[in-house]
């Protein structure tokens, strides 16, 4: 339906075009210039027909507002009559999408009208195309400019639009399913359903069930028949998760299911066509379990046609920042608290931490540090006791010799001897002065070599000024 606001001052002839143009054009009066600058300014029209009526109002400022509208983002057809031929020539020219005149010949109106409709239509394709274009540069939610993610991104771009196999490996809580998302919206089946499943979360027993569906009375306690989750993704996109949570017998039907490219209901022997495109994902090594015996070599290597292997966040620690920020402002917004950054002091304590559990540790302990934060920023005191822990002060200026973990073993044990010092031998003081815990301090300062102990004796022995002594 093509939406037209018709601006005039002939209220006669607004019911007559109305009910002339039919169903598929939704027509609305505006008789009054600031109604129409409404509309158009709430987008709530695709065309504008305007009336450029001489023997209402003052012409000269009748075309004066025409040729604002005609310059608009919105298309606009000028109605008049032949005594006013040059003016709507010189709207046209202006940008004016047609001329028709007046009163109008229907089917002339009505055919403009269509061509612009195919104009509109094409730009919103236009449109879309270039946001998916403007996404294939991001490849679609994923953020991190680290070269772990570009090669990430160069896969996800390369596999898109292939109905290749697709399995993405990977830690738990790395983004396998938002590599699977990107893949589904990048290519040629973006408009179709993208279905995501845990195979992990489906007892052994409901897995078939839940995958080829089933008829009615297939089993005991079904009450209709029901679609799978390969009929539910339809001509769109089937994500399996943990792929290697599956038992041998289902390993087996699926097998059967890629080679031959359709499968049955459970319950009847009627042949459905796969049509779906399925990509898989796992956080084990399929190929160690191939050689245990607990996964099929024939479906390790059907399903392993490209692999995408999604890094851990430790490996492109130098993301952390943007994915902080992002993850920032959906909780902030979520939870309606006014945070808007990071101190630096909480942001280098993100970036030095490992993060076990990847992105999704990081989305835990960012929306924890939202409700916990009381002002306009996230602060190291709004971080968990373990990232705090490892927040290392000033540790780009300090060089010495030996291997990473006696460095960093070294380095901290002098913070540490450093701060019980400064607060003469107060370890609470001490440890709250370093933002740690008194129990991590006490760790800190427990001998573990001969020369430390000696170490921390120097240190913690009073200086003696040999002057008075002699």
């Amino acid at each position: 339906m093509i939406r037209i606001a018709f601006f005039s001052k002939d209220f006669k002839l607004y019911p007559l075009l109305s009910s002339a143009l039919g169903k598929e054009f939704h027509v609305s009066s505006k008789s009054t210039e600031e109604s129409l600058d409404k509309t158009l300014g709430a987008r709530e029209c695709d065309v504008v027909l305007l009336d450029l009526d001489s023997n209402h109002g003052s012409l000269n400022e009748r075309i004066a507002h025409a040729r604002r509208i005609v310059v608009g983002e919105i298309p606009c057809v000028v109605m008049a009559d032949d005594e006013l031929r040059p003016t709507t020539a010189e709207l046209v020219r202006l940008g004016a999408q047609g001329y028709c005149r007046k009163p109008p010949s229907i089917r002339d109106l009505r055919s403009l009208l269509y061509r612009i409709q195919e104009n509109i239509l094409l730009k919103r394709k236009l449109e879309k195309v270039q946001q998916r274009l403007d996404e294939a540069g991001s490849c679609d939610q994923m953020i991190g400019h680290s070269a772990a993610m570009q090669t990430v991104y160069d896969l996800v771009r390369r596999v898109a639009n292939l109905n290749a196999s697709v399995l993405v490996c990977g830690e738990s809580g790395t983004g396998k399913e938002l590599i699977a998302s990107a893949i589904h919206n990048l290519g040629a089946r973006s408009e179709k359903p993208f279905v995501a499943v845990s195979c992990g979360a489906i007892p052994e027993t409901l897995i078939e069930s839940e995958l080829f569906g089933h008829e009615k009375g297939a089993f005991t306690g079904t009450a209709g028949a029901r679609e799978g989750y390969l009929e539910q993704a339809a001509d769109g996109t089937l994500f399996l998760d943990e792929i290697g949570e599956l038992s041998m017998s289902v390993q087996v039907k699926l097998l059967r299911v890629l080679q031959q490219r359709e499968y049955s209901r459970l319950g009847t022997n009627k042949l459905l066509p796969l049509r779906a495109r399925i990509i898989f994902a796992t956080h084990r090594d399929l190929s160690e379990m191939v050689a245990q015996g607990k996964f099929r070599q024939d479906l390790y290597y059907r399903i392993n046609v490209i692999k995408i292997t999604a890094p851990p966040l430790s490996e492109h620690a130098e993301d952390i920042p943007a994915i902080a920020m992002h993850l920032l402002r959906r909780y902030s917004e979520m939870y309606e608290k006014p945070i808007t950054d990071f101190e630096p002091r909480a942001m280098s304590a993100m970036q030095s931490f490992t993060w076990p559990g990847n992105v999704r540790e990081l989305e835990n302990v960012i929306q924890r540090a939202i409700i916990l934060a009381e002002g306009e920023a996230i602060r190291l005191e709004d971080l968990p006791q373990n990232l705090r822990e490892e927040d290392v002060i000033g540790i780009d200026d300090y060089h010495p010799a030996g291997t990473f973990d006696l460095l960093l073993r070294d380095y901290k044990l002098k913070l540490a001897m450093a701060a019980v010092r400064e607060n003469n031998g107060n370890k609470t003081m001490a440890a709250r002065s370093l933002n740690i815990s008194r129990a991590y301090l006490h760790r800190l300062l427990r001998p573990t070599e001969p020369a430390e102990k000696d170490i921390m004796v120097t240190l913690l022995e009073p200086e003696f000024n040999t002057a008075e002594i002699a």
